[in-house]
């Protein structure tokens, strides 16, 4: 009877951790598939003021590309991932830079998200051990919530990731990103959810880096189309050699 009761137990707990890594899965692809291009604009609200920038991101297995189109004086300001080598192209001195690993955290255009989040796909069920932190209603919105440990040997900037998604249909609500000492670093909402190509996404998203005050950089997907033709000569900067 032992070694049943056993058995069941390891049979569940195996069954949740496949439960969890597939709903975490399913989010960090969220805006990807097997090819994708989008249009969105990326309005940055701090102590200077108010930037808005709007841009287009194409996307085909590995390969990501992330061209400003306004306004215009920074148009034609991209950054071009291909594998693990990504680069960033300056139009007005018509020069490209590539980006170590160690700058891709740095901040994209003065705004909250960074280069890695706009171009690297988040390896989180590799690098992070899940657990369920909790579940039942915030907001009269039923709920999961899973905290997100780094494994031992990933190589991560963040203490643990904090990820909040909507019982109903799996789409998130919430993310947060603690440093070592466990404080909260910045944090990421999702709402405005709409269906784009049979599939609902949040197309409204808000970072916010607590070393920041009132700082704050939204996204707005204003169109996005998932499985379409692209080309592979798309991604390609105008001064590449290759």
């Amino acid at each position: 009877m032992t070694l049943v009761l056993v058995s069941a137990a390891q049979k569940s707990g195996a069954a949740q951790d496949q439960k969890s890594q597939q709903a975490v899965d399913r989010i960090a692809s969220l805006f990807s598939s097997t090819s994708s291009i989008a249009t969105v604009k990326m309005q940055i609200s701090n102590e200077d003021g108010q930037r808005d920038l709007s841009m287009k991101i194409w996307s085909l297995g590995d390969k990501v590309l992330v061209r400003i189109t306004q306004p215009q004086d920074e148009a034609g300001t991209a950054i071009l991932k291909q594998g693990s080598d990504i680069k960033y192209y300056l139009p007005k001195s018509n020069r490209t830079v590539h980006i170590p690993a160690s700058m891709a955290m740095t901040s994209w255009m003065g705004s909250d998200f960074t280069i890695d989040d706009l171009v690297k796909e988040p390896f989180l069920t590799r690098d992070y051990s899940i657990g369920t932190s909790y579940e039942g209603k915030r907001g009269g919105v039923a709920v999961y919530e899973y905290t997100l440990t780094p494994k031992s040997d990933a190589a991560v900037v963040w203490g643990k990731i904090v990820l909040q998604f909507r019982q109903a249909d799996g789409v998130p609500t919430w993310q947060g990103y603690y440093g070592d000492d466990g404080k909260l670093a910045r944090e990421l909402t999702f709402s405005e959810y709409k269906k784009e190509s049979g599939r609902l996404i949040p197309t409204h998203l808000v970072m916010k880096s607590e070393d920041k005050g009132g700082a704050q950089t939204s996204i707005d997907y204003e169109d996005i189309a998932f499985d379409v033709p692209i080309s592979k000569g798309t991604f390609s900067l105008p001064n590449d050699s290759r």
